[in-house]
């Protein structure tokens, strides 16, 4: 794991979220701003592979050698560093504070229940959770051709309505159908916009670890399918490869099990958030105890912090009214090779190997791959 100095996200700098907006520059969508440089082009297509973070590309580049071959530059992921609040910022162009998917799980301040913003459990309006418009209808308004291909079960997730609305589902799920999705959709109008999305390096690595031969092995296939992707497009069009996270193995002797210490539970209404970044809800008059309690816990190896430190420190953009009370009244960042696991209450995530969502460079580092044909 590289030095455990927390990365501060680069919002309005060179972030995830600055991507689609600079593609819709690129594009010639009025008044959107390509703050990356993008080249010009009538058609883009955005590829995401999930988990692939910038040190883990380059430090097993001669296993993908197309994208290794790319121009490119490094972007921080937002904060937290996972999934739902990664594709959240890039289909909104904004950060957490503003879309309001603020990590893997959050409270829902109006019910005290917990929203899985991946499996979107709970009784929550997608488009009122998220009201802002997507770059992706911004950029279908101006009369680009918006598609996006993943799964074909995502096409009804509240995450799909929060994220991408604006954007027509194609359903594919398997590599051959996403290549003759994307083959299809690059050439729709005088102007398209395709996304595509592949999430088998981050299964491989949640299961396997990110050092073992299986993610390395996935990692190969995911050049494969990158460089087949391009050789889809039509040659008027750019390809971007991006990711969402990267990600860092955690052995099982530095998790820590919230569930077996009576103490890191004390004053708890709800454990949220993921194993690496937790949002800890506290009942009324307890967050003070509980931010001393796991600042002991974990010394140097985690950032304990209040929820105004955490808005003050930036992590989250600027934060709207009503996103504040979804941040946990104590949020712990991991710094060292530390998971804070609950074992009881999320047992499949207690077993996990690869992980993310912290501020480490290997968890909030991502490319910016480009290919202009």
């Amino acid at each position: 794991m590289s030095d455990p100095t927390p990365v501060l996200p680069a919002y309005g700098g060179g972030s995830l979220a600055d991507v689609l907006p600079s593609v819709a520059g690129a594009l010639s969508v009025p008044d959107e701003l390509n703050l990356l440089g993008l080249p010009p082009a009538p058609r883009y297509a955005v590829l995401l592979l999930d988990g692939l973070g910038w040190n883990l590309l380059r430090r097993n580049a001669e296993l993908a050698p197309y994208l290794s071959s790319l121009s490119g530059r490094s972007l921080t992921a937002g904060v937290p560093s996972t999934t739902a609040a990664s594709l959240s910022s890039l289909g909104t162009g904004l950060p957490p504070g503003a879309h309001g998917i603020v990590g893997y799980t959050s409270i829902v301040p109006e019910t005290g229940a917990l929203l899985n913003a991946l499996a979107w459990d709970s009784p929550v309006d997608p488009r009122k959770w998220q009201p802002h418009q997507t770059v992706f209808e911004r950029v279908a308004a101006a009369g680009v051709a918006t598609r996006n291909v993943s799964k074909a079960r995502f096409d009804t997730s509240g995450l799909t309505a929060a994220a991408f609305r604006g954007s027509a589902h194609r359903g594919a799920d398997t590599v051959e159908d996403r290549l003759d999705a994307t083959r299809f959709a690059s050439r729709e109008g005088k102007s398209s916009l395709v996304y595509v999305y592949d999430s088998q390096l981050d299964y491989t690595g949640h299961g396997q670890g990110s050092e073992s031969w299986q993610w390395r092995k996935e990692l190969a296939a995911a050049d494969a399918f990158a460089s087949k992707v391009r050789s889809a497009l039509p040659r008027d069009a750019v390809l971007v490869v991006v990711a969402d996270h990267g990600m860092i193995d955690v052995a099982p002797e530095n998790r820590i099990d919230l569930d077996s210490e009576p103490a890191l539970t004390d004053g708890l209404q709800l454990i949220g958030g993921e194993s690496r970044f937790r949002h800890l809800y506290c009942v009324d008059g307890a967050a003070d105890d509980v931010l001393a309690t796991y600042r002991e816990r974990l010394g140097d190896k985690g950032l304990v912090v209040s929820r105004d430190d955490a808005v003050a420190r930036g992590w989250f953009g600027p934060v709207e009214e009503r996103v504040a009370p979804r941040l946990g009244d104590v949020i712990v960042a991991s710094l060292g090779p530390v998971a804070l696991v609950a074992s009881r209450r999320y047992p499949q995530e207690a077993g996990l190997i690869g992980l993310h969502g912290s501020l480490t460079d290997d968890e909030m580092v991502i490319p910016l791959l480009v290919d202009a044909g």
